[in-house]
């Protein structure tokens, strides 16, 4: 009797590993299959993009400007554009986003309803249609800002009450706020508690903690926060159609309150409003190949001032 009892709870044990094993295996193999899935997919559109761009991909498109109603010609104007709009987004996005992450990770008490009111805040910005910032940033940085600043400094005169490039990479920082906070809060979140509570033991204050001990061990944080919020602000259109990008200019903008060109929003033109849109088809693509480029050449620096960091740091 014992021994057919045996026999059955072996039996029954067997088959519970094997189908544990099928469940695993299986497991393993959905998550695989997504995984495959997922770069397929990737380099599918970067070999579509690369195929039908690779005509018109030139150091010539790169460096010249869009002649016959930008149905030829280069992009120029849209890449300095595009350059410099993620430059002063990212001047001014960061240091505010990273001070905004110090507060609540080192000064703000957990049970602080003004803390809680600024993560709440947060996480709705996150969420926000682009479209809306880009009506903000009309309604609050031009019609309010810019025009309350030609009324009291340029006698009425229009210079900044209008969109330029100031208020497009102003209104791209906010968009790009949330997610330079929480990965930087995060970073910061990393730093084991003792040693603060060693640093503060020895005598230091507590800026001089945050200093020389918590910001040193989380920069690689910080420099993953510009780097998303430079890949996000590059690609970006919505926000800049009402506060600064420009369907066409003969020249560079000269200062801040200049309109700009923008790759992406160049490419929305061509794809909407061209006199020609299947003759500009190989324009578009070139254009999505060289906004890749540039969004992963500041990837790239970014990842390199990173290391570098990480490396003085040990």
């Amino acid at each position: 009797m014992n021994t057919a009892t045996k026999e059955i709870n072996s039996s029954l044990l067997s088959t519970q590993n094997k189908n544990t094993d099928i469940k695993g295996k299986l497991i393993v193999g959905v998550t695989q299959l997504a995984v495959f899935t997922i770069i397929a997919v990737l380099f599918i559109i970067l070999g579509i993009i690369v195929y039908e761009g690779r005509e018109k991909f030139s150091w010539e498109f790169i460096s010249s400007f869009p002649t016959n109603g930008m149905t030829e010609g280069g992009i120029f104007p849209a890449l300095i554009g595009t350059f410099i709009l993620v430059i002063v987004m990212s001047i001014a996005a960061v240091p505010f986003g990273t001070i905004t992450a110090i507060y609540l990770t080192e000064y703000a008490s957990e049970s602080s309803k003004f803390a809680a009111a600024v993560r709440f805040s947060v996480r709705t910005l996150a969420v926000v249609p682009s479209i809306i910032f880009g009506l903000f940033g009309l309604g609050f940085f031009i019609q309010f800002i810019g025009a309350g600043f030609d009324t009291a400094f340029n006698g009425g005169q229009l210079r900044w009450g209008q969109p330029n490039i100031l208020w497009a990479s102003l209104t791209m920082s906010l968009l790009t706020l949330p997610v330079i906070i929480v990965s930087v809060e995060e970073a910061l979140k990393t730093i084991p508690r003792e040693l603060r509570e060693a640093s503060l033991a020895l005598g230091a204050t507590k800026w001089q903690t945050i200093k020389n001990v918590v910001l040193p061990g989380s920069i690689s944080g910080i420099m993953t926060g510009t780097i998303l919020a430079v890949s996000r602000g590059a690609g970006e259109v919505a926000p800049i159609l009402f506060t600064g990008a420009a369907y066409y200019l003969a020249s560079l903008p000269g200062s801040l309150s200049d309109q700009f060109m923008n790759l992406g929003y160049h490419i929305y033109i061509m794809a909407t409003q061209s006199s020609d849109v299947e003759k500009t088809m190989p324009i578009q693509f070139a254009t999505t190949l060289v906004l890749l480029i540039l969004t992963l050449s500041l990837n790239l620096v970014a990842v390199v001032i990173r290391s570098r960091i990480r490396r003085k740091a040990k």
